[in-house]
This record gives structure tokens, C-alpha cells and sequence, in this order.
């Protein structure tokens, strides 16, 4: 099943899942740390919603002010962030996760060294996925994940979601670092 597919049949946990782990995996270029995140995911456990937004609130406010000299791919991060709907209905986080979804695709190809065969992320998404690069093929890999973990086990994929945005969140600060050091 493609990820437009998934993404078209996922519930609001499973939607408010996806965006929340695409943002986790591109906060390295946030200036934030591995656990500024932590409670958007804690509250995706509860089957109350209504902590959602206070906790985003309170995640913005953290990322707030790094963001001297950005370049394209740390913008489209910050606009992940800024887009986060305060409420989590499905409507509302469909299209979140949606965007979020392209935004996290275009980040990684991107930070990617490796050409990408594709003029854009669509057909990725799509699942024509001949001549990928690495690093978006990762992402992809990896966003098609999270989405299949919530819909099989909802909320108690949540903990193996977290940990496939984890391995993500490590993968693009090592791109991250490579990079800063490639500048100097």
C-alpha cells in the first residue's frame, strides 16, 4: 500500500502519529534535543486529547529562536512545527500529516548527496520508488512504518513508532553534523 494510501485510511491517532514523528525526525535541524518532543507523543497515549495543544505550545516556545541563518531544509522544519493543528481532530491533522508527510520527504532529499530520480516527492509517496536515494528512501521507509505500526496495534504502536522516529532523529543529525562539518 502506498503512503498516500495510508495516509488517506489512517485514524487521528495514526494521522497526529505521522506528522508528530516526521517533525521528531527533522528536529535536529530545530536546534532541539531528543526529548523536547516527548510530550506531544505522551499525550498521543492518552486517550484525552485535550493536553495536545497546551504541550505544543510548550514545544514552539522551546524551538523558538534557533533559527539564525536557516537554510531551505530547516525552514521546511519550522513550518512542520508552525502548521502542528492545536486541535487534534482528524480533520485537522490529516491535512497536518499530510504536508508533513512531503515536507519530511523534501528535507531528506535535500540533505541527500545522492541525486533522487524523481523531479518531485509525489510519486514517492505515491510508491514509485526506482532510482531513490538512500536518504529518502529511508524516510519513506520509515513513514510508511508508522503509519502500519498504528494501524495494526493503535495505541500501543506508539511506543515502536517513536522508536523508528528515534532511529530517523539519529540518522538526519548525523547528516546534520556531516554537513556543518563539510561547510567549515
Amino acid at each position: 500500500m502506498s503512503l498516500v494510501e495510508l495516509i488517506a485510511q489512517a485514524d487521528e491517532r495514526g494521522l497526529a502519529a505521522s506528522g508528530l514523528a516526521c517533525l521528531d525526525r527533522c528536529v535536529p535541524l530545530l536546534g532541539g534535543d531528543d526529548e523536547i518532543l516527548r510530550p506531544l507523543w505522551t499525550s498521543l497515549a492518552e486517550s484525552d486529547a485535550g493536553d495536545w495543544g497546551e504541550r505544543l505550545e510548550q514545544a514552539r516556545d522551546k524551538l523558538a529562536g534557533h533559527d539564525e541563518a536557516e537554510d531551505a531544509a530547516a525552514e521546511l522544519a519550522r513550518r512542520m512545527l508552525a502548521a502542528a493543528p492545536a486541535d487534534r481532530s482528524a480533520a485537522e491533522v490529516r491535512v497536518w500529516a499530510d504536508a508533513c508527510s512531503v515536507a519530511a520527504l523534501q528535507i531528506h532529499r535535500m540533505l541527500d548527496p545522492l541525486e533522487d530520480g524523481e523531479s518531485t516527492v509525489d510519486a514517492r509517496r505515491e510508491g514509485r520508488t526506482e532510482g531513490m536515494s538512500p536518504l529518502v528512501a529511508a524516510e519513506l521507509r520509515r513513514q510508511v512504518a508508522v503509519l502500519e505500526l498504528l494501524a495494526g496495534h493503535g495505541a500501543g504502536g506508539l511506543r515502536a513508532a517513536m522508536e523508528v522516529s528515534t532511529e530517523g532523529r539519529r540518522v538526519l543529525r548525523a547528516v546534520v553534523s556531516r554537513r556543518a562539518r563539510g561547510r567549515r
